[in-house]
């Protein structure tokens, strides 16, 4: 089974990706080291901040028109359909093949964070701040006395 691991080949310069797919590295290796009453439990958590994880690269995407939009946000659907999937597998008492299932989530997550988030991230830094950190600024600004 792969066992995730956050090192070097998964940081992507870009702090807000990085942070949270640091935070979902550390919560898929919690799920993969839980012991079986606890799996169901790690799984849910894993899910959760997957949900808010892809919805908020999501959003990225469709506000700064990013051009592989589409085929991204086609992964995130159809790997948090696995994972719910997966939800009610361990509430059956399907241990053995959550297990399975958060081996190759690693590995699929290794490849995604260097292929389709890598894109994504190089996109987002050349790509204006957000709405809320431009007004920020412009507060900012005019908030410093000028000579």
């Amino acid at each position: 089974m792969h066992k995730v691991e956050w090192s070097e080949a998964l940081q992507l310069d870009y702090p807000p990706m990085d942070e949270v797919h640091h935070a979902f590295v550390d919560l898929l290796a919690m799920a993969q080291a839980a012991p079986d009453e606890a799996l169901p439990n790690a799984w849910a958590e894993v899910i959760e901040h997957t949900v808010h994880h892809f919805g908020r690269e999501d959003e990225w995407m469709r506000r700064t028109h990013f051009a592989a939009a589409d085929n991204h946000i086609m992964q995130h659907k159809v790997v948090l359909n696995v994972l719910r999937e997966g939800l009610a597998l361990a509430r059956a008492g399907d241990l053995r093949s959550v297990r399975e299932m958060a081996g190759e989530l690693a590995a699929w997550f290794a490849k995604h964070t260097q292929t389709l988030d890598a894109a994504l991230a190089l996109h987002m830094r050349s790509a204006p701040p957000p709405a809320a950190s431009r007004r920020a600024h412009r507060v900012r600004e005019h908030a410093v006395p000028r000579p």
